[in-house]
């Protein structure tokens, strides 16, 4: 019996092991992915992800939505009594944006796009409404400035 428990014992380490390497290389890749893209990640960090947490008006906030659901642009859930995200989840996010930006070019990136109004150039539906009523938002503005600071990928 004893020698059953020291296998089970080592079997659990090892589980353990295993799972805390696989979060260290994830981590390791998350922050790899923010510092190789195109993107900067600290101007998104301080002035665009602030924005998706704002309450625009009637809307919902981009948060309400994008971290209940799975779709391409998700964000993470904010940690029970927080109003901001973790440097984690910040990267997270920042992976999940980075998807719905062409970089350096604001008329083809979703992210700017999708939830602008049609009468503003946007597309024709978005779930959460008008996010942004024309290009001169000053919010959407924010986030336009930080897509045409990046470099366009070759």
């Amino acid at each position: 019996m004893r020698q059953r428990q020291l296998r089970i014992l080592v079997a659990d380490a090892a589980l353990c092991v295993t799972a805390m390497c696989a979060i260290a290389s994830a981590q390791q890749a998350s922050t790899e992915n923010s510092q190789n893209s195109p993107l900067d990640f600290q101007v998104y960090k301080t002035r665009v992800e602030p924005i998706f947490l704002k309450q625009r008006g009637e809307h919902a906030r981009c948060y309400a939505c994008h971290s209940q659901n799975e779709s391409f642009f998700h964000l993470q859930r904010l940690m029970p009594g927080q109003t901001t995200w973790t440097e984690e989840q910040s990267r997270l996010n920042f992976r999940s944006v980075s998807k719905l930006v062409t970089p350096g070019s604001t008329s083809e990136s979703k992210l700017l796009m999708h939830p602008l109004a049609p009468e503003g150039g946007g597309e024709s539906f978005h779930s959460g409404g008008r996010q942004f009523e024309s290009q001169n938002d000053p919010d959407r503005q924010t986030i336009a400035d930080w897509v045409r600071m990046a470099k366009p990928v070759s």
